[in-house]
């Protein structure tokens, strides 16, 4: 890893590098280039599917999640 790029990155302000994050992993997946998943990660995603399968009516909106999420950031 290029340190001196990292400690560049480390001076930013939060939004800036998450802005610098989010253009990386953009150009990421422009390259249609997707990291593997784990093991342990594929079986969470298969127990999340099979959840969702067995209860497709327990969800929460977006915008619930959304505002949940946002009001946690604030305090």
């Amino acid at each position: 890893m290029n340190t001196q790029l990292l400690q560049q990155a480390r001076v930013l302000d939060i939004d800036e590098q998450i802005e610098l994050v989010e253009a990386i992993w953009d150009g990421i997946v422009s390259r249609g280039i997707a990291p593997s998943l784990t093991e342990a990660q594929k079986t969470e995603l298969d127990r999340r599917l099979a959840d969702h399968l067995a209860n497709p009516d327990d969800v929460v909106p977006w915008s619930e999640v959304k505002a949940a999420a946002l009001a946690k950031i604030r305090q």
